[in-house]
């Protein structure tokens, strides 16, 4: 995945700003302070384009970026701060849903965990219901590099028991700063665009 030219298109408060477009859309969802903004630069080869924050709870829009008008990552307020109103909690599940439900453009959710941490419950609330709605993410384990080698396999084992995770294929251990995972999540998301085009391909009426 060669990326070169990567521009934010919008940042919307509701789906009446959503950008119009034919373009295939990767939803990114996570806790606050997961590393959101630090997987997004890492994956187009940025250092600032996603502004990361110090302040956890900060991201108040959905940011939609153009990626080489190719596909778009669609980056959700980040779900779970604590100290975040209940009134905006429940605004921020709107907007997820809002997206989910009615936005034609998705082919792809990637949920963001902390590999530090064990997943928590809003983790776990967010993995079932996008499975409810037949969407199965691509979990990716972030801040790798913050966890001692040693640490790795129980720390996997309780991620996957924690959310229910059968398949150690289906968690990628991801680090922003070292770009470990980065390869892996390429690829992936190379084969859904892929496939995303093929089946677009195979819609189309053909010309007597």
């Amino acid at each position: 995945m060669k990326i070169n030219n990567v521009h934010l298109i919008t940042s919307a408060v509701n789906s009446s700003h959503y950008p119009e477009h034919d373009l295939p859309e990767i939803l990114l969802l996570g806790r606050s302070n997961v590393g959101k903004s630090s997987f997004i630069n890492a994956i187009i080869n940025r250092k600032a384009l996603a502004r990361t924050s110090s302040s956890p709870g900060k991201t108040r829009t959905v940011n939609f970026y153009n990626v080489e008008d190719t596909f778009c990552f669609v980056d959700m307020p980040g779900y779970g701060y604590a100290k975040v109103s209940k009134e905006e909690r429940r605004s921020f599940r709107k907007m997820i849903e809002e997206y989910i439900k009615k936005r034609d453009n998705l082919v792809m959710v990637v949920q963001l965990v902390d590999f530090r941490h064990k997943p928590t419950e809003d983790d776990v609330a967010v993995t079932q219901w996008l499975m409810l709605e037949e969407i199965y993410p691509l979990i990716v384990a972030t801040k790798v590099d913050k966890v001692k080698r040693s640490e790795h396999n129980k720390n996997i084992k309780v991620l996957m028991q924690t959310m229910g995770i059968e398949d150690r294929d289906e968690v990628i251990l991801f680090s922003s700063d070292t770009k470990v995972g980065k390869l892996q999540v390429e690829k992936i998301i190379d084969e859904v665009l892929q496939e995303n085009a093929e089946d677009g391909d195979a819609e189309m009426p053909q010309e007597d």
